[in-house]
């Protein structure tokens, strides 16, 4: 089969596109014929060296994909031609991946593959952020930190569709824009914190450095949950700023909730639901031939894009 692989750390240009052997299945995995890639920022920091990476050189990236059922375990309940979809299965840069069975999801058929792959890992985030770290409901006023991005873009819809006001900040005007054109309230990021007033329910903290500012954001009795570090590792947080505001912060971490193949199809259904209706929007920012794919990396590694940028096999 054809694979994207590297087999050094370094920029895009370590990315080669080979033939490496196929996938053996184990025992209770599916061997799934890949249609649609997702590609995330986790697999730039695996080709730079910076993120678990499984597998020997040539390595193959990718965790996130969607495609069709070639072999399955006969009690699995899956045969092959079905269509299913993956957010937590390494080696998916590749016409082929072995799947464990519990890991996939079944595709509706409103849900075409790459919308699958382009929403799978982000959206199930997104939801998970919006009814176990903080359940919005109507009438709560939530700042999503990155709200451009791909959990912030889907997190802002997901609460919007609870009757929440969402509220998002944005690293640049350009992105303000696009969230305007969709009727979001935006600010728009400066160098330091952002003094939005303490009037939020709840704050969700993506960026890691802005936890103390996050606080500072949120009501009495508010919530700030953090779930990601993308400016770095955040400061220490003195215990006395929460019981002074009786202020709660959170951990969230999609893992700890999918346990099982029942909760991850349970949960998927829901998102897809959500698309299907036209709640959710999920924007592909560019597709690329998994051939092409160091200029995808280039791409998403340039932090211009709006939306998922989607490899086809």
């Amino acid at each position: 089969m054809k694979a994207l692989t590297f087999s050094e750390f370094g920029g895009p240009d370590v990315l080669r596109y080979l033939d490496i052997p196929d996938p053996v299945p184990g025992p209770d995995q599916a061997l799934v014929k890949l249609q649609a890639i997702g590609l995330n920022f986790a697999d730039v920091y695996r080709r730079q060296g910076r993120y678990h990476l499984r597998g020997a050189p040539p390595y193959v990236a990718g965790y996130e994909g969607a495609g069709v059922i070639v072999s399955a375990p006969a009690a699995s309940g899956f045969k092959p031609g079905d269509r299913v979809g993956f957010a937590d299965s390494p080696f998916a840069n590749a016409e082929l991946a072995a799947v464990d069975v519990e890991r996939l999801i079944r595709l509706p058929e409103a849900i075409e593959a790459e919308t699958a792959a382009a929403a799978l890992l982000q959206g199930l985030t997104a939801q998970f952020l919006a009814s176990d770290s903080h359940a919005l409901r109507a009438g709560d006023r939530a700042l999503v930190h990155a709200a451009a991005g791909g959990v912030g873009g889907l997190l802002m819809q997901w609460g919007r569709a609870r009757g929440a006001t969402m509220v998002g900040l944005v690293s640049s005007e350009v992105k303000a824009q696009q969230l305007r054109a969709r009727g979001f309230e935006v600010l728009t990021q400066a160098p330091q914190a952002p003094q939005a007033g303490a009037d939020f329910d709840v704050v969700y903290d993506s960026t890691g450095t802005t936890v103390l500012d996050s606080l500072a954001q949120v009501r009495i009795g508010g919530t700030v949950v953090f779930y990601g570090m993308a400016a770095g590792q955040p400061p220490a947080v003195d215990p006395r700023i929460l019981m002074d505001g009786s202020k709660r912060l959170v951990g969230g971490d999609l893992w700890n909730v999918l346990t099982s193949a029942a909760q991850r199809q349970q949960r998927a259904d829901e998102l897809f639901r959500l698309i299907a209706s036209g709640e959710l929007q999920v924007p592909i920012a560019a597709r690329f031939a998994l051939a092409d794919g160091a200029r995808a990396h280039a791409l998403l590694e340039g932090r211009t894009t709006v939306g998922k940028v989607v490899l086809l096999a």
